[in-house]
């Protein structure tokens, strides 16, 4: 980190000669800049390996470079030359490495051997993989199930996703929280409420068909990058893109792509969003039925006076239930309070409402900034509801589309990772492993964070992550860590997880994706699934980067079998010698989803799992496609909105990051650079406060339960945010969210709205001042 942090606006486009930079940049830094590039080019390619970054759709023929900035920059931190050897332990006690920051950990390389903590020394030291495995099933027997948590962080493979649960359920749990918990809970939740499927139905080719973009809460330029081709092939097509996101940011402004030599060479831009409204944090719902209250009235004059009607009445009569109360709460819905909430005027709202109503075909994209919020549920919903008024959902170009984080999140939930018995076929597991699987409901990511808070729970086992740094709570949750009996992390970097042991605590280190799986049959392969649900195989091409690393399937199989008794149902071994063996498997639990699965993983662009909603078969309770009325126009109950002293908290993330990993320190859309300890404030609340430019604060939860959350040392930085709000790096700020604040049905962590007080800490000198 520098030690003069420097903060000066960007100028340049999404994409452009920054990326180009920044990509050589890390490969140089990781010492990869020439194997590193020539990696690159099988990256999201048929016969190359998936992205371990965001899990953005691949396409069936995709570009020379089909890759983005972040992904490049994944890539680069995974194979890296630097490694953490038993060496590196030896000079470095646990006390020590604490004082690092996640950035320093990470980048101190590759994990190279089975580790075990020792607390007479506060090191790790190094262990055989049999003794490792040994100790770790011996503790585990002495558990009672309910007590022990499997988390997995949403990159492992589908076959050792499958193999994870399975492991789990024979353990006699399900408690399987995973990183869906934390992000897009909110969307499995309402999803299927509304529409009855827990994912999106828009698939790639839509987008070369839709003639309207509505798009919430998503960063498209450091989350999703690759999205960014789509997007500008229709805007250039003349597709109105219509945002609403409280930040202004810049893959959603404008685009320069760096597989384009002429705009390269010329510097053009493409602008992406044709509209961008700056709603405030919690307005989305007060927005969404702003645009809804003017389709209706709209439609109810045109029904009166014989105009062309704006809704699609013959699918709101043939495929929809609840639509009258639906339409009846937007018909009262008052235009000072719509106002108000989300901090748009109307003529914005009738803008936005009348690009909508031209269009024929449109895609509804969001990503945390509508899920991480306590009526997250809500917030989804009621952007299906604006797509259901004109028929939407079930069409070539139109549908909802939440984009997902980590590579193969969604995919974990397909196969069997999750806390909710009535997701899996346990019958099916039953009939087809010998065994009887547990009924009763598992632990969420926040549940478990409150079961180690209460000592509650006895053994976390976490399949990848950084689990202390992404979870609220953070204090609380650190201090309860030390008293976990059992801590063993699956993992390939070091992390603030490893930090904090528990009793007895293992770090198990992993082979990454990109590297060669080599097992008694030969090379593997694995399979991941995209945003889009669909299957995508990926084969490892670099060496590993230590020989005694094991692959994830190896390190679960090994696991169980320490665990549990013999069950010759269950072919660990043969599973691990040939993954195909595990798609097998897979095939026969989930025959709708994966039929052919080997047979169809390597077929150009994929191939999609079947998803009623798109072909406009809707398994709801009715039978329909629902409309669902929220609760309150505000996102965020519970928070005071008529004290201006409170502020509504984003927790966002930064250009050079990825989930809890920090490549490093600039933020150059936002022009952050040497830090991360930031503070974004309208220039008018600055004024407000009696502060400037460059001065320190203190960040306390604005919230009455007897614990104060605080985070001190951010710098006050003006910024294009609406008044009343901020944002803040993630995770950061996250021991600033407490555990109950999270989304209603869903316990996602209401990342995206923590009420805040803001406090002076330090004045910025005159003479340092930017």
């Amino acid at each position: 980190m520098s030690d003069e942090p420097k903060i000066k606006p960007y100028p340049g486009p999404a994409g452009g000669w920054g990326s180009v930079r920044s990509v050589e940049s890390i490969l140089a830094k990781e010492g990869r800049l020439v194997s590193g590039n020539a990696i690159l080019l099988k990256q999201n390619k048929p016969d190359g390996y998936a992205c371990v970054s965001c899990a953005w759709a691949k396409p069936a023929d995709p570009h020379p470079f089909e890759y983005c900035e972040n992904g490049a920059k994944a890539t680069a931190w995974e194979l890296t030359t630097k490694r953490v050897t038993p060496e590196f332990f030896g000079k470095h006690t646990l006390s020590e490495l604490r004082t690092w920051s996640d950035h320093d950990l990470e980048e101190a390389g590759r994990l190279t051997h089975p580790m075990r903590y020792d607390s007479a020394s506060d090191t790790y030291v190094s262990v055989s993989w049999d003794k490792a495995f040994q100790a770790i099933g011996q503790e585990l027997k002495g558990f009672d199930p309910r007590q022990v948590v499997f988390y997995a962080s949403g990159r492992a493979s589908l076959e050792t996703s499958y193999m994870w649960a399975l492991f789990a359920r024979l353990y006699g749990t399900n408690n399987l929280p995973d990183s869906s918990n934390m992000c897009h809970e909110s969307t499995s939740v309402a999803l299927p409420e509304s529409i009855g499927v827990p994912v999106g139905t828009v698939i790639l080719d839509d987008f070369e068909l839709t003639d309207c973009i509505l798009f919430f809460g998503q960063n498209v330029g450091t989350n999703s990058p690759r999205m960014l081709h789509p997007l500008q092939e229709a805007s250039k097509r003349g597709v109105p893109i219509i945002t609403f996101n409280p930040l202004k940011e810049r893959g959603l402004e404008r685009f320069t792509n760096p597989q384009a030599p002429t705009e390269m060479l010329t510097g053009s831009e493409t602008r992406i969003s044709s509209q961008y409204h700056q709603v405030k944090i919690g307005g989305d719902i007060a927005a969404l039925m702003g645009m809804a209250k003017i389709l209706i009235e709209v439609d109810d004059k045109a029904r009166t006076t014989g105009g062309k009607p704006v809704l699609d009445h013959a699918f709101i009569a043939e495929h929809t239930h609840g639509f009258e109360e639906f339409a009846q709460a937007a018909r009262q819905a008052q235009w000072p309070e719509l106002e108000r909430r989300s901090g748009l005027s109307r003529s914005t709202l009738e803008a936005a409402a009348t690009a909508y109503a031209r269009a024929n075909a449109v895609i509804g994209i969001y990503g945390m900034g509508l899920t991480q919020h306590k009526a997250g549920v809500e917030n989804v919903q009621m952007l299906v509801n604006l797509l259901l008024l004109r028929g939407n959902i079930g069409k070539p170009g139109a549908g909802i589309c939440p984009v997902r984080g980590h590579s193969n999140v969604q995919g974990q939930r397909t196969v069997g990772i999750a806390e909710k018995p009535e997701l899996v076929p346990l019958d099916k597991l039953k009939e087809q492993y010998g065994f009887e699987p547990p009924r009763w409901k598992g632990m969420t990511t926040v549940e478990a964070c409150e079961g180690i808070i209460k000592d509650e729970v006895k053994a976390f086992v976490a399949l990848g992550g950084n689990f202390v740094r992404a979870a609220p709570e953070t204090a609380a949750l650190e201090e309860a860590w030390a008293r976990l009996r059992l801590s063993v992390q699956i993992s390939t970097k070091l992390n603030r997880n490893h930090l904090i042991p528990g009793e007895v605590t293992y770090i198990l280190p992993c082979l990454g994706r990109i590297e060669i799986d080599e097992q008694a049959t030969g090379p593997q392969a694995v399979a991941v699934e995209d945003s889009t649900a669909c299957i995508h195989g990926s084969k490892g091409i670099a060496k590993p980067a230590s020989p005694d690393l094991l692959s994830e399937p190896r390190i679960v199989a090994e696991l169980a079998k320490a665990t549990l008794p013999p069950n010759p149902k269950v072919p660990w071994d043969d599973w691990v010698a040939d993954y195909a063996r595990v798609r097998d498997a897979i095939e026969e639990t989930y025959p709708e989803d994966f039929r052919a699965f080997n047979e169809r993983m390597w077929k150009l662009g994929g191939f999609h799992r079947p998803i009623a909603a798109r072909e406009r078969r809707w398994k709801t309770k009715t039978g329909k496609a629902n409309f669902v009325v929220p609760q309150s126009l505000q996102a965020d109950l519970g928070i005071a909105d008529n004290d201006r002293d409170i502020f509504k908290l984003m927790t966002v993330r930064s250009n050079d990051q990825f989930n809890t990993t920090v490549y490093g320190y600039y933020d150059r859309f936002r022009g952050v650079r040497g830090t991360r300890m930031v503070l974004f404030m309208n220039r008018n609340d600055i004024a407000r406060l009696s502060l400037q430019e460059g001065d320190m604060v203190t960040l306390t939860t604005a919230v009455d339960d007897g614990i104060v959350r605080q985070v001190s040392g951010l710098r006050v930085t003006s910024y294009d945010i609406p008044e009343g709000c901020c944002a803040a790096y993630y995770p950061e700020c996250n021991p600033l969210i407490p555990v109950w604040h999270h989304a209603d049905k869903s316990k996602v962590p209401a990342a995206k709205s923590i009420p805040i007080r803001i406090a002076l800490q330090q004045k910025q000198l005159p003479e340092a001042a930017e």
